[in-house]
């Protein structure tokens, strides 16, 4: 019976999410998404490959033979679309579409139990909102995170004291917060007020607000506050990472003057408390293992996006002769294993 209620919770779920999320084609032709009655900005589509594998994206049997392929246990995964909840102003409908895909999503990780996973996406504009939402994702539907854009939303950026009960919840609950961005365009991000080119603004977007996410959490004391806050930033990338820590290190000690003091540096806190995905090609990998150690970094796949390979993923980090073994096991698994929880 349970499992029965599961799926018609998960069908209605869907219909939700498509009564108020759909892609039309606007006056030049071209598909966007309508979004609560808002037109989102045009996203140039990728080439259309026509590649199966790609259908994982919905279909969970299809991804499930893909993970089979690439030798991939487990995987944990992140809206495409919900990424863009984030700029909804309505916060009856950011809640229902907020519950709509945490149920969709946990009933479509149910194909395979223990081999994927999803974090609660929880309505970033509202905190008490967003907090009955992760306790329901997390307590109910047993989803291994809670989910929020890097970017501010609502006036608030992450060290907005309105979050302070969010961080101890998120705690209790005993879950990770994953930060993501998108350029979804539709809320403030890097790279929206001066170009008008979707790559740049891509190119932009995801490293520059993991980093002043990153800015929000250390130097703002939340992770010394919150000793047991564990945090994951995805697709973003990791050769800014060592870069970006000794900064903000130097700007704490020569400049903390300016800024409410901390008891260590921010490097310190971010080796306890966070891990960074990187993608499998990036040539600095080794770098930053030197520079910053092997236990805060995982390995992401971005599928089924097209614009990353995904055949030999594994591999590509597996046959690096630039890093150890124990590096290797730790980024393809045990790091992800046991910020998850897996």
């Amino acid at each position: 019976m349970a499992s029965i209620l599961t799926n018609v919770g998960a069908t209605a779920a869907l219909q939700t999410l498509r009564s108020i999320a759909s892609n039309m084609e606007d006056t030049q032709g071209r598909i966007r998404t309508l979004l609560d009655g808002v037109l989102l900005p045009y996203i140039p589509p990728p080439p259309n490959t026509g590649d199966p594998l790609r259908a994982g994206g919905s279909d969970p049997k299809v991804r499930l033979s893909v993970m089979d392929a690439e030798g991939i246990d487990a995987m944990v995964m992140y809206p495409t679309t919900g990424l863009a909840f984030g700029g909804i102003e309505h916060l009856d409908v950011l809640e229902a579409l907020c519950r709509a895909y945490n149920r969709w999503a946990t009933d479509y990780c149910t194909y395979a139990p223990g081999r994927m996973f999803v974090p609660a996406l929880v309505p970033q504009l509202d905190v008490a909102a967003a907090m009955d939402e992760a306790r329901f994702g997390v307590e109910q539907l047993g989803m291994r995170g809670v989910f929020l854009r890097p970017n501010p939303i609502g006036g608030r950026t992450l060290d907005h004291p309105a979050f302070e009960p969010l961080w101890s919840l998120i705690e209790d609950l005993d879950v990770p917060l994953v930060l993501h961005e998108g350029t979804t365009q539709n809320l403030p991000q890097v790279g929206l007020d001066r170009y008008d080119n979707f790559l740049f603004r891509h190119v932009c977007s995801h490293p520059f607000e993991a980093q002043m996410a990153m800015l929000s959490l250390l130097c703002g004391r939340v992770l010394e506050r919150h000793p047991r806050l564990r945090v994951v930033t995805v697709e973003a990338g990791c050769g800014w990472v060592p870069y970006w820590l000794e900064r903000l290190d130097e700007h704490m000690e020569e400049g903390g003057h300016a800024s409410a003091p901390l008891q260590e540096k921010p490097s310190t806190y971010f080796k306890r408390q966070w891990v960074v995905s990187m993608d499998p090609e990036e040539t600095t990998m080794a770098a930053v293992v030197s520079c910053i150690g092997d236990d805060n970094l995982i390995f992401s796949t971005d599928y089924p996006h097209p614009d990353h390979k995904f055949e030999g993923i594994v591999g590509t980090i597996a046959n690096r002769e630039d890093l150890s073994d124990q590096s290797k096991a730790k980024i393809l698994g045990t790091n992800a294993a046991r910020i998850f929880k897996i």
